[in-house]
């Protein structure tokens, strides 16, 4: 189907989705978990021939971001399923003012209409986009990178079985059969036919978006993501957060991209952190961690010296900026002028740091053996 008919067929979809209870919803989403499980076969097949045409024109990092493993399609359906266990957004009152006549006015929330979604090589996130939509009482019409054609194909096919087993039109959920800039460009300007376009990918993508969309666009962020080790933190910890940060699954855009080490443990840490990420890999066979270093660290270990705009790159590979700071303040004042406000983190055994860095920026995790969130 062309592009312009996908458009067509997902209006079929917008009154059933947004007249469907939460049962209904609900039951259609534990069918298209059901139905992915159901699929596995073919969706690893389609995964396989993926990444056979995407070996030796991509990284390793992005072959993983592409791979999909029995174990993943579990946590999709997983994921699918939590979904369904959250409150129903529809129907939500908002907002509720009574005037002094009696009038009463409620602000409500309601299903958007056709959400489209624009991304790149991660076929997870076909059913992630999917199952929120179908939540919210929207059709969503997905929009995927060619790497990943065959692999999305595959799992949109089988949440579409789920969606006819639960008597809700499959149009629900479509996948753009073009992946060239021509499909992007008319999903951006495909005004009456789309009520929200969402971008997830790099830079490139979200500007692309931004600059030539027509119709209602949410601008999302790279993942710019800044760990801070606090002078009260715990060394030993914090190395094993900034390795699982790094190095478990580095071509996500909550990876970590960026360390910021307090100054007065910086001579302890930065050998630990190069010992862990680059020996210790190095060793095991494993790919060792480029660490781009400021002057301070740079200092105390060896590493690529860091360009003025390493720390605005979202490298989403194994590589890693670092930085010295003084104090707190400099943490944050380096964060608020380099972070894309995605996932930041403290590690700390300090209440009051840890507190304090929750007010400007979007997550602090919880790090230490007492919760301070």
């Amino acid at each position: 189907m062309t592009t312009q008919e996908i458009l067509q067929a997902a209006q079929t979809a917008r009154m059933p989705l947004a007249l469907a209870d939460a049962d209904t919803k609900n039951a259609a989403l534990e069918a298209m978990a059901v139905a992915l499980i159901a699929a596995k076969d073919a969706i690893l097949d389609a995964n396989a021939k993926d990444l056979a045409a995407a070996r030796g024109r991509v990284s390793d990092v992005m072959l993983d971001r592409l791979a999909l493993t029995p174990s993943r399609l579990t946590d999709m359906a997983k994921g699918m399923r939590e979904v369904a266990a959250l409150p129903d957004p529809v129907g939500a009152v908002l907002r509720r003012i009574v005037r002094p006549n009696g009038l009463v006015i409620e602000k409500t929330a309601v299903p958007m209409g056709v959400i489209a979604i624009i991304y790149e090589s991660r076929p997870n996130v076909t059913s992630d986009a999917a199952a929120l939509a179908v939540k919210a009482g929207s059709a969503c019409i997905l929009r995927c990178g060619r790497d990943a054609w065959a692999s999305c194909h595959a799992i949109v096919e089988a949440l579409r079985a789920g969606l006819r087993k639960a008597h809700l039109p499959e149009t629900a959920v479509s996948l753009i059969e073009d992946t060239s800039h021509a499909s992007a460009n008319e999903l951006m300007t495909a005004d009456g036919l789309v009520d929200l376009l969402i971008p997830r990918g790099g830079a490139g993508l979200i500007r692309a978006c931004v600059e030539n969309a027509t119709v209602p666009c949410i601008q999302t962020g790279t993942g710019i993501c800044h760990v801070y080790v606090d002078a009260a933190a715990d060394l030993e910890m914090a190395v094993n957060i900034v390795e699982n940060a790094k190095t478990s699954r580095p071509s996500v855009c909550n990876a970590e991209e960026a360390l910021l080490v307090h100054r007065d443990v910086a001579a302890q840490f930065l050998p630990m952190l190069k010992q862990r990420l680059v020996d210790d890999r190095t060793a095991a066979g494993l790919t060792p961690v480029e660490l781009h270093l400021d002057a301070r660290a740079a200092a105390i270990i060896d590493g690529v010296p860091a360009a003025p705009a390493d720390f605005d790159t979202e490298y989403l590979d194994y590589k890693l900026n670092v930085a010295v700071v003084n104090t707190l303040d400099d943490a944050i004042a380096h964060i608020a002028k380099h972070s894309t406000h995605h996932s930041e983190a403290i590690i700390t055994a300090d209440k009051a740091a840890a507190q304090r860095q929750i007010r400007p920026f979007l997550l602090v995790f919880r790090v230490h053996r007492k919760a301070f969130c």
